[in-house]
């Protein structure tokens, strides 16, 4: 998953096909399903980064694994990105193509570092904090850092907030070393 460049062009004509198709909201949902898929098997990642395995041997994987789960849009991006031997992208194709479809319904993620994780009550504080700041839907997605100490950074686009106790101490030293 390596062409970030690459699967964004991808992801932006699966997001034209499907929304000409009015299917663009079952594609989301394969998209997904096919991050998640290939995020949480490390044997399927490897299998469409070999070079050994040939693209047929790929393709049919895909589809066996896929089988009745995929919309034609989805197969024929499978298709597609075997026929230019881009099957490797096939993940990030699928991620980049939910960060499309998210920001064009207007959502965005918004991205919260702690050293524990949030409870329920906590992620829908963040979730209307982060609404009332940008004005826009947003996506929690929370990251476990156990060096942050406490408090937490909660990033949305290019917007940082760092309330974390190790920023605090870092800054307190800096006051002492100067």
């Amino acid at each position: 998953m390596s062409n970030n460049r690459a699967a964004i062009r991808y992801a932006k004509a699966i997001l034209e096909l499907s929304q000409e198709q009015n299917s663009s909201d079952e594609t989301y949902s394969n998209m997904q399903l096919i991050e998640a898929t290939i995020t949480e098997s490390d044997e399927l990642q490897t299998v469409l980064n070999s070079s050994i395995i040939k693209s047929d041997v790929k393709k049919s994987a895909l589809l066996a694994i896929f089988d009745g789960k995929l919309n034609a849009t989805s197969k024929g991006l499978i298709n597609i990105l075997v026929t230019n031997k881009r099957i490797a992208e096939f993940g990030s194709v699928a991620s980049q193509y939910i960060v499309l479809y998210d920001a064009m319904k207007g959502k965005q993620v918004a991205i919260v570092t702690t050293a524990i994780p949030l409870t329920a009550d906590l992620k829908a504080a963040v979730l209307v904090k982060v609404k009332e700041l940008t004005g826009k839907e947003a996506i929690l997605e929370n990251i476990i850092n156990p060096d942050i100490l406490g408090g937490f950074i909660l990033r949305v686009g290019d917007i940082q907030y760092d309330a974390s106790i190790s920023n605090k101490l870092n800054v307190i030293k800096r006051q002492f070393s100067a």
